[in-house]
């Protein structure tokens, strides 16, 4: 049986750290400032877990394998904090979409044409897209940057081809 199926680990199997969302090779960290604060935040607490679990009295194979899932996760979030370039969407220029923007699409093709749906361009990080905050390393955001109120975009789903107008680009603070 796979090791993967057991709920118990050996204290000597390797730490596993999830990898944090991806950014393509060669591609500059751009974040929001509430991103880059959202990345703070969540640094603060992982140092406030490592703090906890340091002085707590667990078994020490296991307060070991927390305290190196949590180096980990810190190292990994300090990289990305230190490669990070704040965008203030305020400063976009507001008749086209650039990160940062809020764009109001409304799909003029397939099942759910008529329908307007919004999305913000955001950091990889930032990114939550049942929120409607999408990466602007995904297809539907680079497809859009650079196009101005009225342009039409085409996006390549499974059910087909949609076509989608922009109907509306805003910033924050608008």
């Amino acid at each position: 049986m796979s090791s993967a199926f057991l709920k118990n680990e050996t204290a000597d199997a390797p730490v596993v750290i999830p990898a944090r969302a991806p950014l393509p090779p060669g591609t500059t960290n751009y974040v929001t400032p509430r991103g880059l604060a959202l990345l703070r935040d969540e640094l603060n607490d992982l140092e406030t877990q490592h703090a906890h679990i340091q002085t707590d009295s667990s078994e020490e194979n296991d307060r070991m394998r927390q305290l190196a899932l949590l180096n980990g996760k810190i190292g990994s979030l300090n990289q990305r904090i230190a490669s990070a370039r704040v965008v203030d969407p305020a400063n976009q220029p507001h008749d086209e979409v650039r990160f940062g923007a809020t764009v109001a699409l409304k799909t003029r093709t397939g099942k759910k044409a008529g329908e307007t749906r919004r999305f913000t361009l955001v950091g990889v990080d930032e990114a939550n897209a049942s929120n409607g905050l999408i990466a602007f390393t995904a297809p539907i955001a680079r497809s859009m940057q650079g196009k101005r109120v009225g342009e039409t975009i085409t996006l390549r789903t499974m059910q087909g081809e949609n076509e989608m107008v922009i109907t509306d680009i805003t910033y924050a603070g608008e």
